[in-house]
């Protein structure tokens, strides 16, 4: 016992100390549990401490003396705050466990404190204002980030008297708390549901692989036979391909019921107070809604120009998408030999609570029967050519082809769990750009869905050194099994390309300050670089480079590629519409401007109505698990893919125009874009590389869309 004690007093915490690993990454191989409370706790002291040099500086204000006044040029100078939270709040989406979810409980009422006591505070904020309206000549970046930071507090609520100072703390000291329960609950009731089968005649009409996977699964839990699970490799294949109805039935049922159980895991009266903490958080500092709020810091500048938006893609794509559900219908009949119902006198869908005709657990499976009649091409017909390895290679490739960047794995990176890979990324020059960590595979401990995170952003510091990225793009793909490595969906192919699109803007990142650096940009902006890197998923160029079958190595037909690229806009309307209800909903909560108190579930179906085209069930609840806006940063901005998109679609047809591999248009995209994060308002630096504004055209064109003409 003694010599426990002993080692631990001995032993140094590595967020306190230089890392002394390849680019300064991460110890993850040296950080314990133990290390993140005391270095949240230091850290907490070591800001308060910088504030107080600041605020008690008698010297006049200055941008240099109060907006950077970090003091960066101490030898082996880092913030530790910023170190420790990184590292803990990236895990704790992408490797978490019991221990971690009660610290974060722990942690996260203190650290909104900490971050009210910052914002809130009146000396500072006097010096910060000073400067805003007093201050030397400043470059634009410089201006940007003066703007920010003094608009960062007053929307933060330094404007206010101290009554409200202090409502404010309270209202943002539980919403903090009520977004980490949402997402710990959301967690725990993913990964709680399994179906496990032991009788193989289930089993009928699953590939393959979705049933070695399923067999693997059942095997890492010591049990027999085949586990499904609703983490998207397993729930995905098995709606798609199932002939057991009842079983599709009960995994739709588990999936869309998720946090609406009578149980500690429910989020039906977490997300109604979370939409109206932020509704009084917005009216408290002068707004009529969130939604108001959020859009003053938006491309679309305003809710008129979001619904104006969203109503044009229903107008546009609603009447293919109509059809194409008919179609699916038909289909149904057929097979079922079932009329339809669920429809109203005028021929519209409504809840309906009879499972005869078409259910939503039926989509997908007579999408994959359509798709295969119409086209002749499923992706499990693709999977072979979409071997992980060989997609990564891929990934890169057209990277270097493009950019000129090369990857070389680095496996002297420490790396929190196995799964990950880390990677050196190398600028045309052969200079070191970034560090890529790649996190591919679902586990207990990692939420569902994709996304890219950083563990350290880029900036200049006081020195001149560049100090360059570390990215990290986390997915949940299928996984390799006793007898296959990973073999990717197409689906899965343009998942990762979309990370990688964000890792891309992450990497390329060459501004002088961090806040500005990188994805650091408007929401509505921050899915353009992602979004873009789908449109090379199904050009042939691209797939000609990695697409070999994982046995025999022989390239994916070009018969395969001319099916893919025909089948491309397959329910494309019906899958715009579907994001449009997801944006449609997202706004019906955050325009409230009096108090939310209606039952979420019918709110939600009422919400979306003018979106849908399918029949909706009473008793499920997308809500409860829309993370995007509960827990992440999206609220008030779903719309943020579509407006997006609009976007990538405008700037792909450019590529197309001038060449998909075309170096200068690349570099031009690159130097415009996505080397200058937030230090110009976005439609500026998207205007200088397009040479205009973005309209809809492309994006209909490429979906086969054309405008409807109403007649006056």
């Amino acid at each position: 016992m003694n010599e426990k004690i002993a080692e631990k007093a001995q032993r140094k915490n590595p967020f306190f100390e230089p890392y002394n690993t390849p680019h300064d990454t991460a110890p993850f191989d040296r950080i314990s549990m133990e290390d993140f409370e005391e270095a949240f706790m230091e850290g907490i002291r070591r800001d308060n401490e910088q504030i107080e040099k600041t605020i008690n500086n008698p010297a006049k204000p200055t941008f240099d003396n109060t907006i950077i006044n970090k003091d960066d040029d101490r030898e082996g100078y880092y913030d530790l705050l910023d170190r420790v939270s990184t590292v803990f709040f990236n895990l704790l989406s992408a490797e978490t466990n019991d221990e971690m979810d009660a610290l974060a409980q722990k942690m996260q009422p203190i650290l909104t404190q900490h971050a009210n006591d910052v914002r809130l505070n009146k000396r500072l904020f006097e010096r910060i204002k000073a400067v805003h309206l007093h201050h030397r000549r400043l470059t634009p970046e410089e201006k940007m980030l003066l703007d920010n930071c003094y608009d960062g507090f007053v929307r933060s609520g330094a404007l206010l008297d101290e009554a409200g100072k202090e409502k404010l703390r309270q209202l943002t000291e539980e919403a903090s708390m009520l977004s980490l329960q949402f997402s710990q609950n959301l967690l725990k009731e993913n990964k709680a549901f399994i179906l496990h089968i032991t009788d193989e005649k289930q089993l009928d009409g699953l590939p393959e692989t979705a049933r070695e996977a399923a067999a693997q699964n059942a095997k890492e839990r010591e049990m027999e036979g085949w586990v499904f699970t609703l983490d998207q490799p397993s729930y995905g294949p098995f709606m798609t391909y199932s002939t057991q109805r009842e079983l599709r039935r009960q995994m739709y049922m588990e999936k869309n019921q998720v946090c609406i159980h009578d149980n500690a895991e429910n989020n039906l009266e977490i997300c109604k107070r979370l939409i109206n903490l932020r509704r009084e958080i917005a009216q408290l500092l002068g707004f009529r809604t969130y939604a108001d709020y959020v859009l003053k810091h938006r491309m679309a500048t305003n809710v008129r120009n979001v619904y104006r938006l969203l109503d044009q893609l229903i107008d546009a794509y609603k009447p293919t998408a109509e059809k194409e559900v008919e179609a699916l219908e038909k289909m149904f009949e057929k097979a079922e030999g079932k009329h339809r119902y669920g429809k109203n006198a005028e021929g519209k869908h409504q809840d309906c609570e009879s499972t005869e005709g078409m259910q939503p657990w039926d989509f997908a499976y007579y999408s994959h029967k359509l798709q295969l009649k119409k086209y002749n091409i499923d992706s499990e017909m693709l999977r072979p050519y979409f071997e992980l390895s060989r997609v990564i290679n891929g990934v890169f490739g057209l990277a270097h082809r493009l950019y000129g960047i090369t990857f070389k794995e680095n496996k002297d990176i420490p790396v929190y769990h196995p799964d990950v890979k880390a990677y050196e990324v190398f600028d045309k020059d052969g200079t070191y750009l970034a560090v890529f960590y790649a996190d591919f595979h679902p586990r207990k401990g990692k939420q569902g869905g994709a996304w890219m995170t950083e563990y350290q952003g880029q900036y200049i510091s006081r020195k001149g050194e560049n100090v360059r990225p570390h990215v990290s793009v986390v997915m949940n793909l299928t996984k390799p099994t006793a007898d296959k490595p990973a073999l990717l969906t197409l689906g899965e192919v343009e998942t990762f390309l979309h990370e990688f699109g964000h890792s891309l803007h992450g990497m390329f990142a060459n501004t002088r300050f961090e806040s500005l650096s990188g994805t650091n940009v408007w929401w509505d902006f921050v899915e353009l670089p992602s979004q873009f890197m789908e449109n090379y998923s199904i050009e042939k160029e691209f797939l000609r480079t990695f697409a070999f079958h994982y046995q025999t190595g022989e390239p994916l037909p070009d018969e395969l590629i001319d099916r893919i690229r025909k089948s491309r806009n397959f329910m494309a309307a019906y899958g715009c519409l579907r994001q449009v209800s997801f944006g449609l909903l997202d706004m019906a909560y955050y325009t409230k401007k009096d108090e939310f108190n209606d039952d979420i579930i019918p709110f939600e179906k009422n919400a979306w109505r003018k979106a849908m085209v399918t029949r909706q069930l009473p008793d499920t609840c997308m809500t409860v698990q829309f993370s995007h806006i509960m827990a992440g940063g999206y609220a008030a901005g779903y719309y943020s893919y579509k407006w997006a998109e609009v976007l990538d679609a405008d700037a792909f047809s450019v590529f197309k125009k001038e060449g998909i591999f075309n170096q200068q248009t690349a570099q031009r995209f690159r130097d415009c874009i996505l080397s200058k994060g937030g230090t110009e308002h976005p439609m500026a630096l998207y205007k200088r590389f397009r040479g205009g504004e973005p309209t809809i055209d492309a994006l209909l064109k490429r979906n086969g869309i054309k405008r409807q003409t109403k007649k006056a």
